[in-house]
């Protein structure tokens, strides 16, 4: 457990409650692996991942990610997104569905999961791309979206990571739209319908992502350390979500997109 001061706390050693959580707050906080993390137990992982999958949708999450990354499409007529961590691609799919002048690229660092993406409706939609990307390390040029979100996922991110994001995402596009559970024991009310949707391995899951979420607090302190100049806004959405925002001080959008996420794969 992380005691130093909060002006001595390092980006690795960030608590997940922020730089000055409280000592209960550092002792919800857990460095256990999610099965989803975990490559020794892949049974497992796919039982998780149909149940997050069913959470989502009953819970309508796919949805309200969707409805906020929308409001971040600003003046663009086309707007350009870029989901990071797309996992079964239902998110980009969404959006490009209620937006007819969207295009989507849908990414993961997992070369696998970005294979399962082009098999199914991404790989044959006009407006999908699909591309293996680490969200620490964006292979793509400074402005090429108007929009990167990360749905979900931040959790996984250790707290160098979620720095490395912030500068990465916050290069690539104009917006970086951060959504993932809010940081508050109560949260944990949640973890009987995560069992309904995806018995003991979700709910396994469920409390040690719940556990790990980052706070408000955190991310802001994160931005600030991330050695880019950002301007970062944290809000609470219902049921139960920490959304942030982040761009830069300066902002200039690239003329075009690689040729390389131009060409269908």
């Amino acid at each position: 457990m992380n005691t130093a001061p909060p002006h001595r706390i390092s980006p690795a050693g960030m608590p997940r409650g922020g730089p000055g959580a409280s000592r209960w707050d550092r002792l919800f906080e857990t460095d256990r692996d999610e099965y989803i993390d975990r490559p020794d137990a892949p049974a497992r992982c796919r039982r998780v991942l149909r149940g997050l999958d069913r959470f989502q949708r009953l819970t309508l999450g796919y949805r309200t990610c969707g409805r906020l990354t929308a409001a971040e499409f600003g003046p663009a007529a086309h707007p350009r997104v870029l989901e990071l961590g797309a996992g079964c691609g239902r998110l980009a799919y969404g959006i490009l569905r209620r937006h007819p002048t969207a295009r989507v690229t849908a990414s993961d660092v997992n070369p696998a999961v970005v294979e399962a993406l082009r098999a199914g409706p991404l790989g044959r939609h006009p407006r999908a791309d699909c591309a293996v990307f680490d969200a620490t390390a964006i292979d793509a040029p400074e402005g090429a979206y108007d929009v990167a979100v990360m749905a979900m996922s931040l959790h996984h991110l250790p707290p160098d990571g979620v720095a490395a994001l912030l500068r990465e995402g916050t290069r690539v596009a104009r917006t970086l739209l951060l959504v993932d559970g809010w940081r508050h024991p109560l949260s944990l009310g949640a973890v009987p319908l995560m069992f309904l949707t995806g018995g003991p391995a979700q709910a396994h899951d469920g409390v040690i992502s719940l556990r790990k979420v980052y706070s408000a607090d955190a991310v802001r302190a994160l931005a600030g350390m991330c050695g880019a100049p950002l301007r970062v806004h944290t809000r609470f959405a219902l049921p139960g979500y920490l959304v942030a925002t982040a761009t830069r001080s300066s902002y200039a959008p690239a003329a075009a997109l690689p040729s390389r996420l131009r060409t269908r794969k």
